[in-house]
């Protein structure tokens, strides 16, 4: 046991505590949305919010309002639209950046502050540049104002795993005397084991009074970040931070969908506690982080992978027709893993594509639903059926960059092979106005972008390219997401089509779209001032 504490069976301790209740905290929109390569804008921060209310999550971590005023605005819009789950913002212990935190938050039904300061020798000697008597006064100062806003104060000491226990107890003790309700042991850089975790957190309700809730907030380096957080639970911990898909800093952070499927199959080993998540939501809510992020799940990712319930061995194939818990120890409908009854194609109408589309959790209204049931009418006219995977692509891609006119596509030409310069051409439109691109490049997806980089005078370089496809067979739409940097902004961007070569076009526009709003969004804020 890390710091020389002893190992203790406590896990009979826990029956009741807090109601028998595992409080899932969602990180997906802070802590995730620091993958490298991942910029959501605040229209698709807010889709993902919204989803992770129907989800039925208990709090949904907004963001990181001082880092940005793009941030701020994200933190802001969700606290204002999004009901159900508890909105929490993340804040380091300067005074003013609580305040602007809460500032965020304000007008949530709901709000916590999360307030973090780092503990660990490293962190503080490197980072920090701060003594260990410092960093006290900065835990007592940060949340004491954190509890002068709001009732919900947590409290998290970076690098907990790597603190020397002593100094950890003393500083959590600190924090709960200054207001703090929940205590968040991060393990920052994924050093924990799960035996060894487990007796961490039970250490921490022993030697720590008051009347708090035990978190853990574990990353995934050493690719124990799930199995870390239920030795917690089982040791006391009644809340879990979680990302959708295990997305996040480095290796990333513990699944939500592992975690909530860990606790509800194997209840006997957790004294029946239960989540408040409505499993069927499970898979819907990976398919758009997934979309929304550019980051694709992996075929075998536990419980949401494409392979998650695919059977390729004769004996399992047989063991599951006969009886499917032979080989299956999870329902696929319990975690939305189903196929839609409806099959939509190029006859469907606009009322069977909305009513589709609201069975599927996703509710458009006017101009929103007019874009995205054109977009599937172009498609429908080249793919014989559109499942619901497609029809979550194309929200994805219509909807998630938010409703302001941009650059459009109207024409797209290619010319290439293997005896000659790739070569496209291109025309977009904005706002009544046409422009008309040629360009080569070294394949035909690298001249469509130099074309459409030409139209539009947007000067920006590719940082990033992704292409999958959204289902399988021949006809499957493709599915590309790009990013884009340009003057220090970031975006990314998504397009879908059967023709890769212009799904990739499509995504290099969306992108420069939102390189366009971000700038001029910037210019709005420096003209209106602080």
């Amino acid at each position: 046991m890390t710091n020389g504490t002893q190992a203790r069976d406590t896990r009979h301790e826990t029956a009741g505590k807090k109601d028998g209740k595992v409080v899932i905290f969602d990180t997906t929109l802070r802590d995730g949305e620091q993958s490298p390569g991942i910029s959501l804008d605040a229209a698709e921060k807010l889709e993902i919010a919204e989803q992770l209310a129907r989800l039925g999550v208990d709090y949904i971590e907004a963001g990181f309002p001082v880092a940005s005023e793009g941030d701020f605005e994200a933190v802001q819009a969700i606290a204002r639209a999004v009901d159900g789950p508890v909105i929490a913002a993340l804040s380091r212990t300067h005074l003013s950046d609580v305040d602007r935190c809460f500032e965020a938050l304000r007008d949530a039904e709901r709000q916590r502050i999360h307030v973090f300061i780092s503990t660990s020798p490293s962190h503080m000697e490197h980072m920090l540049k701060m003594t260990p008597d410092q960093v006290l006064n900065e835990v007592r100062q940060g949340v004491g104002r954190a509890r002068e806003h709001t009732a919900d104060v947590e409290f998290s000491p970076q690098d907990a795993t790597r603190t020397p226990l002593d100094f950890m107890i003393e500083v959590l003790a600190a924090a709960v005397e200054s207001g703090a309700t929940t205590l968040n042991v991060p393990d920052t850089v994924g050093f924990g084991i799960p035996w060894e975790f487990g007796d961490l957190i039970a250490y921490v309700r022993r030697q720590v009074p008051g009347d708090y809730v035990i978190s853990t907030h574990c990353h995934d380096d050493l690719g124990l970040a799930v199995a870390n957080s239920l030795s917690g639970v089982r040791n006391g911990a009644r809340q879990v931070e979680v990302c959708v898909n295990g997305i996040g800093e480095r290796a990333g952070n513990a699944a939500l969908e592992e975690v909530v499927m860990a606790l509800e199959v194997r209840r006997d080993q957790f004294l029946d506690l239960r989540t408040g998540v409505r499993t069927e939501e499970l898979a819907r809510t990976s398919r758009l982080v997934s979309r929304l992020t550019g980051y694709q799940v992996q075929r075998n990712k536990a419980v949401v992978g494409r392979n998650a319930f695919a059977h390729e061995s004769g004996i399992h194939q047989h063991g599951v027709l006969a009886e499917r818990s032979t080989y299956e120890i999870i329902d696929a409908a319990t975690v939305g893993q189903v196929g839609s009854e409806i099959v939509l194609g190029k006859h469907s109408g606009r009322h069977a594509f909305s009513e589709t589309l609201e069975k599927l959790g996703i509710v458009l209204r006017g101009e929103a639903l007019d874009a995205a049931f054109r977009r599937f009418k172009e498609l429908a006219d080249r793919k014989v059926q559109l499942t619901d995977a497609d029809l979550e692509a194309i929200v994805a891609e219509e909807v998630g960059t938010g409703v302001e006119e941009g650059f459009a596509l109207d024409v797209l030409e290619v010319h290439g092979g293997t005896s000659s310069t790739p070569r496209a051409r291109v025309v977009v439109s904005r706002d009544g106005r046409t422009s008309e691109a040629s360009a080569e490049g070294d394949g035909m997806i690298d001249a469509a972008c130099s074309a459409i980089r030409k139209a539009t005078g947007i000067d920006a370089s590719l940082t990033d390219f992704n292409v999958s496809s959204v289902t399988g067979g021949i006809d499957a739409l493709g599915d590309v997401v790009v990013q884009l940097s340009s003057g220090g902004v970031k975006v990314s961007g998504r397009g879908l089509s059967t023709d890769v070569v212009e799904a990739s076009a499509r995504a290099y526009l969306a992108a420069a779209n939102r390189i366009v709003r971000a700038k001029a969004a910037a210019t709005k804020r420096s003209e209106v001032g602080p």
